[in-house]
């Protein structure tokens, strides 16, 4: 790869690595397995780096993003195909979370916890990553209002099991 190309990739892509790790934690559940999954998606978006062209506002972020969630997606069938059933510890992996209120930090993992994958990830994308709804559904790679309605029924269900968790 020439050093002009190199210094692109550098100047485009890397500045996004704190979000491809937050979404790497929460999809595989363990920091050894994000930081594997990352590494990978990295050296795939380097390899086909010259195909990036940031056409139809697709973004780095939401490019790399993309790459990391299906990274991620065959990391797992083919590493750990039983963390699918391993439970989600926010404790453990949320770095966006705010330090300074454990027991709210706490009571947003459990509520997390609850929610299935596909919503647990648009929201994790639109709330702590700030995606578009339109990125995200390239991230995702289904429609817009696909992700709206995903969206819209994952903060229902938030909103429900953290009201179970203040009953608790």
């Amino acid at each position: 790869m020439e050093s002009s190309a190199l210094a692109r990739f550098e100047a485009v892509v890397l500045p996004h690595l704190d979000a491809a790790y937050t979404l790497a934690r929460y999809l595989m559940r363990n920091a050894s397995d994000a930081d594997d999954v990352v590494q990978d998606a990295c050296l795939r978006a380097l390899k086909y780096f010259d195909g990036f062209r940031g056409e139809a506002g697709t973004s780095a972020r939401a490019w790399l993003l993309t790459i990391v969630r299906n990274t991620a997606h065959t990391w797992r069938e083919r590493h750990r195909p039983e963390a699918l059933a391993v439970e989600f510890d926010e404790r453990e992996h949320s770095e966006a979370i705010a330090e300074r209120d454990p027991e709210a930090k706490e009571t947003l993992g459990r509520a997390l916890e609850r929610l299935a994958p596909e919503f647990r990830e648009v929201i994790v994308l639109r709330e702590l990553q700030g995606l578009s709804y339109k990125e995200i559904g390239d991230v995702t790679g289904v429609p817009v209002g696909t992700v709206m309605s995903r969206l819209s029924r994952a903060r229902a269900r938030l909103q429900e099991a953290l009201r179970e968790e203040e009953v608790r």
